[in-house]
């Protein structure tokens, strides 16, 4: 699991499938998006985000750790049935900083660049572009679902004492993911 697998996973446990859903489906969408890009002809737009690209990976950094800080102080929900069966959280932001997330993270970028490089001399078609980003989604989107649900059925064996167990784990680790892209970023500086 990268930092956007692992936020999931956090946010459905202390918020519910919805929200850990809706993060996935902001992942999902910029997957569909670097999807489009990929194919309508990966080279040209490439060369546009290339400047950007540092600066997208240290505000990319910069984010993840903002969300491990966030994390790691949240107080873990009491586990009442209330809260079990509730689904809590702004499913807005949820998707919206996923989307934004998995938009600034390099390893996505070289992911659909290695996905694309063989398929620069091809012919593209509307349709072609259509099923590739649909294909993208739905994919991308399936995993989502299924990562959220399988997280939301197993959190009812969890203990309150296992909830900061988690909480702090899932902030150290994304915390990391954040300091590496930073550094990366600053490291390509030079």
């Amino acid at each position: 699991l990268g930092p956007i697998g692992i936020l999931c996973v956090q946010r459905t446990l202390a918020r519910g499938r919805l929200v850990g859903f809706a993060s996935g489906l902001g992942a999902a969408t910029a997957d569909a998006a670097y999807g489009c890009f990929g194919s309508l002809g990966w080279t040209a737009i490439a060369s546009g985000l290339s400047p950007l690209q540092v600066g997208l990976q240290i505000a990319g950094g910069v984010f993840l750790l903002a969300i491990a800080w966030q994390i790691g102080r949240s107080t873990p929900p009491a586990l009442t049935e209330k809260t079990l069966a509730g689904e809590r959280g702004s499913l807005s932001w949820a998707y919206g900083s996923t989307f934004a997330l998995t938009m600034t993270n390099p390893l996505t970028v070289l992911t659909f660049v290695a996905l694309f490089a063989g398929a620069s001399g091809d012919r593209v078609s509307g349709v072609n572009v259509a099923l590739t980003v649909l294909g993208v989604f739905v994919g991308s989107s399936a995993w989502w679902l299924a990562l959220s649900g399988g997280v939301s059925w197993g959190r009812r064996w969890l203990r309150a004492s296992s909830w900061r167990w988690l909480n702090g784990l899932a902030a150290i680790a994304i915390a990391g993911y954040g300091v590496r892209a930073i550094g990366l970023g600053l490291l390509s500086l030079r």
